[in-house]
């Protein structure tokens, strides 16, 4: 479709009728779609106004409204619900019952990437998990343990609050029958990102980060201040 330039006389008449018609009706003086004075509207930050927001034409839902149209629509005092009298219609029609959808079935894509309890898969943190349960009041992800979790508890009990278990320091596999209480420790979680902190790894790391933290103080303060002073 070729497109049609906005004429200087055009965008005139468009700031004098957009802010008190309809947008249809101001489509219809000019002969274009509803959609492209909308669109040129909002690029020249024509608004409705006031007025036209309070009356009935701007097609609000707003109390003491009379428009006609609106009149025709509402539900009119003793009027009955459409469905009233309704529940469970379809579940007595003859052969509804049998196409219903049945309390623990699966359908479509909950159905193809269904797999059964004692599955294992790799988490998309690289660790091996093993699903230990199919209950629905679960969150999908919370259904898997990861399987060090498993082997730990089973050779030392539950896990203490606040500790977490980890692979010992290049033993980590993703082999369950590799996957010994010997490969694995229990440490806080104050401890594992003491760990995994840059300054624990490597001193030229953590002048890195500590000088990147900076930069980006800086950048923001900037962005900042000039968001401040602009008009």
């Amino acid at each position: 479709m070729k497109r049609r330039h906005w004429t200087e006389a055009e965008l005139a008449e468009l700031r004098r009728l957009y802010p008190d018609m309809r947008a249809q009706d101001v489509a219809d003086r000019l002969g274009r779609r509803v959609g492209s004075v909308h669109q040129k509207a909002v690029e020249l930050g024509i608004r409705k106004s006031d007025a036209f927001k309070a009356s009935d034409l701007s097609g609000r839902v707003t109390r003491g409204h009379q428009h006609p149209n609106m009149i025709a629509s509402r539900f009119q005092k003793g009027q009955a619900s459409w469905t009233k009298g309704t529940k469970g219609i379809l579940g007595v029609q003859e052969g509804c019952r049998a196409t219903q959808f049945k309390k623990g079935a699966m359908a479509g894509a909950a159905q193809h990437n269904y797999v059964p309890v004692g599955s294992l898969r790799t988490s998309k943190d690289g660790y091996l998990e093993r699903k230990v349960t199919d209950d629905p009041a679960l969150y999908p992800a919370r259904r898997w343990v990861p399987v060090a979790r498993l082997v730990w508890e089973a050779a030392h009990g539950p896990i203490p609050r606040g500790h977490i278990v980890i692979y010992r320091p290049g033993m980590k596999t993703l082999v369950e029958p590799e996957i010994t209480a010997d490969r694995l420790e229990c440490i806080s979680k104050a401890e594992n990102a003491r760990r995994n902190h840059p300054r624990s790894k490597s001193p030229d790391l953590a002048r890195l980060v500590q000088l990147k933290g900076a930069i980006t103080r800086q950048v923001n303060r900037i962005a900042r201040e000039a968001q401040e002073q602009a008009p």
